[in-house]
């Protein structure tokens, strides 16, 4: 077991991780930014040690003072949650070297599920469907390139093969703007992730996201957790997640879990990760994986009883993984709201002082959050402080009760975009659920 680990996050995730490590006897050595000393998993933490000043830059992104921190406290391991440097291979890569346990895959893996193109021959060798598309970058024939867009059949995207987060990509709905698309992409990839190669695919124009949790180890073990829909999007970034997806089948979740498995074992996949698909006329099409946790993991940790945090852990310590396929149960559905402090009409963010905070209760709630009264929301990262989930024995009494939390939740002194979420919760699509992907912006009118 790992005897002492550095959290290299701030926030909720890293009191979550925090919580983890307590109930399994781990020590932790909280790093935090001068902004950030009163977070309240560095009160709560074994140790703790200020790496910097606010801007992320110099603090949460400086690997030199986070491999230092774990160097003078006698750490062993550096959990990166999500977010930072939590898929950067070169910081994993640097971590090992030290002599540290990356709480992660390794960073080979992480290099791979970095490039799209990569990922996605890795993904086909596997047996796992992807969306038609270049099979491989795209070169500088005009020719090519038009003729390759005709038979995928328009409209296409084109996509950075180092972007993500919803960086990097142009649809493309005709041939007379093809080519300029691609190198206004090949230069926007150069400037923005160092790597202009650039890859074409056919583009859903309505699909679903949903993604499937997996957990693997390093002795060639992998099993799934069912799958989450996160398709209440804004700006390619998630708003709600509910688990499981609405409208997915058993034999969809076990044909796709299966293949996603073994493509952790063909890999050699560590750790926790999610493959994320695009789903569109009852068809998976894989996009990306992410080599991480994720943010929405709560609410497949409330439909399977597995806490996802403390395997990482397990796994990370060299431990065989403590499951087996036939083991993972799902019961009920669970949902989560994203609380952000954010302005709910314009989303500009809302930093500042919160007078006056309540948590919500009752059967089937959790709240992931760090926040407390007096707490100081810094102006320096993500908006994000904090997430409600609720757990029914079906996805009306889910909804039911997360409605019933966002009443009762209070967070005086700042906005939230809690009022959005009172709204998806009584929003007629989103209660008949297999809302696509761009339903919500739509709605909002973006």
């Amino acid at each position: 077991m790992l005897e002492k680990i550095v959290i290299a996050n701030r926030g909720e995730i890293a009191l979550r991780i925090l919580r983890a490590c307590r109930e399994l006897g781990i020590k932790t050595v909280a790093i935090h930014s001068e902004a950030d000393r009163d977070l309240k998993h560095v009160r709560l933490a074994d140790e703790s040690v200020c790496i910097g000043p606010a801007p992320s830059i110099k603090s949460y992104l400086n690997t030199p003072a986070i491999i230092s921190a774990a160097e003078v406290t006698d750490a062993v391991g550096i959990h990166p949650g999500y977010g930072f440097l939590s898929e950067n291979a070169d910081f994993a890569e640097r971590v090992e070297q030290s002599g540290f346990v990356f709480i992660g895959p390794k960073a080979e893996t992480i290099r791979i599920m970095g490039d799209k193109v990569a990922a996605i021959e890795s993904m086909k060798a596997a047996g796992v469907p992807c969306v038609p598309g270049s099979d491989g970058p795209l070169g500088d024939d005009h020719e090519t390139n038009i003729r390759m867009a005709k038979q995928i059949g328009y409209p296409v995207i084109i996509k950075a093969a180092g972007g993500g987060g919803g960086r990097g990509m142009r649809v493309v709905h005709s041939e007379g703007s093809l080519l300029n698309s691609i190198s206004l992409t090949k230069t926007e990839a150069g400037t923005a992730f160092n790597n202009d190669m650039v890859y074409m695919e056919k583009y859903l124009e309505n699909p679903r996201h949903v993604e499937f949790q997996v957990l693997a180890d390093e002795h060639g073990n992998a099993i799934h957790l069912g799958e989450r829909d996160c398709s209440m999007q804004r700006r390619h970034q998630k708003v709600v997640e509910e688990a499981p997806a609405p409208g997915i089948t058993e034999e969809e979740r076990h044909r796709i879990g299966e293949r996603v498995s073994e493509a952790c074992r063909q890999i050699g996949y560590r750790g926790a990760g999610t493959f994320e698909f695009l789903y569109e006329n009852g068809e998976f099409y894989f996009i990306e994986m992410n080599t991480r946790v994720q943010v929405e993991h709560p609410v497949t940790e409330m439909i399977t009883g597995i806490d996802i945090v403390k395997e990482q852990l397990l796994i990370a310590s060299g431990e065989p993984l403590r499951y087996k396929q036939e083991d993972i149960k799902i019961t009920g559905h669970a949902i989560e709201c994203r609380i952000n402090a954010e302005d709910p009409k314009n989303f500009l963010p809302s930093p500042g002082l919160i007078k006056q905070y309540h948590a919500p209760g009752g059967p089937g709630i959790r709240v992931d959050s760090h926040i407390y009264n007096g707490y100081m929301v810094p102006p320096h990262y993500d908006s994000l402080i904090g997430k409600l989930i609720a757990h029914g024995e079906n996805r009306d009494s889910a909804i039911a009760r997360i409605r019933t939390a966002l009443t009762e939740i209070v967070i005086d002194g700042i906005k939230t975009n809690i009022p959005l979420h009172q709204d998806i919760m009584r929003d007629s699509a989103f209660l008949k659920g297999g809302t696509n992907i761009h339903y919500l912006e739509k709605k909002l009118g973006l």
